[in-house]
């Protein structure tokens, strides 16, 4: 591939537009339906929870939060417009009994007050942060003490062989995300490195070494 296709690869898994963005979001969504799970699944989900997922993507999943527990209550936060318009198409039942909330944002200011959650996720986004401590530190201060916040992210090992990286992503170890996770007041108390086996962009299997972090306030 030439580098301008790369970058544009790269630049669409950051931020997607158009129909190209589209085309993304549903590879995005069954690419990462096992990674979603499994961070759903380490919330530990319970009845009532107020629950926050940042950069959802075309939320495809959320029916699987809805089947976790009862009376909950999901946001989504979203950088790309797109994202947000299909993930308020795909889940507008949700939407209009106002069980599920999306809203846009800056990706570094999250739009909450103080304690307001009891659980947040994130999938497969650290790559993109723009300034990591400070959302972090959002994420800190807009969650309920003792609240989990689960971060979930393909390993930098994976991630390297695949040539778009190279533009737009930083990439992370599970020790170089450990060490970012230390400049914060969060305590790591739970982590687990799966591997599983996902189609590439040419069509054939891969092997994908991805790591979830369990924090809590």
């Amino acid at each position: 591939m030439k580098q301008e296709e790369l970058q544009a690869i790269a630049a669409q898994l950051k931020h997607p537009t158009g129909e190209k963005g589209i085309e993304m979001a549903n590879m995005m969504h069954e690419t990462n339906i096992n990674m979603t799970r499994h961070s759903i699944q380490n919330l530990h989900i319970e009845s009532g929870n107020t629950i926050l997922e940042l950069g959802h993507g075309n939320a495809g999943h959320v029916e699987f939060i809805f089947e976790q527990a009862e009376n909950l209550k999901y946001y989504g936060l979203e950088m790309s417009e797109l994202m947000y318009q299909e993930a308020r198409r795909i889940n507008r039942n949700y939407v209009s009994q106002k069980q599920a909330f999306f809203s846009l944002y800056d990706g570094n200011v999250i739009p909450f007050q103080d304690n307001f959650f009891d659980k947040i996720f994130t999938v497969n986004t650290l790559y993109f942060w723009q300034d990591p401590e400070k959302l972090l530190s959002e994420i800190y201060r807009i969650l309920q003490p003792k609240g989990v916040f689960c971060l979930t992210f393909a390993e930098e090992s994976f991630m390297k062989q695949l040539p778009f990286t190279q533009f737009e992503f930083e990439l992370y170890s599970t020790e170089k995300a450990e060490k970012l996770i230390e400049k914060t007041a969060f305590k790591i108390i739970n982590k687990e490195t799966l591997t599983e086996k996902v189609k590439s962009k040419m069509g054939d299997l891969v092997d994908r070494v991805f790591t979830t972090l369990v924090l809590e306030k």
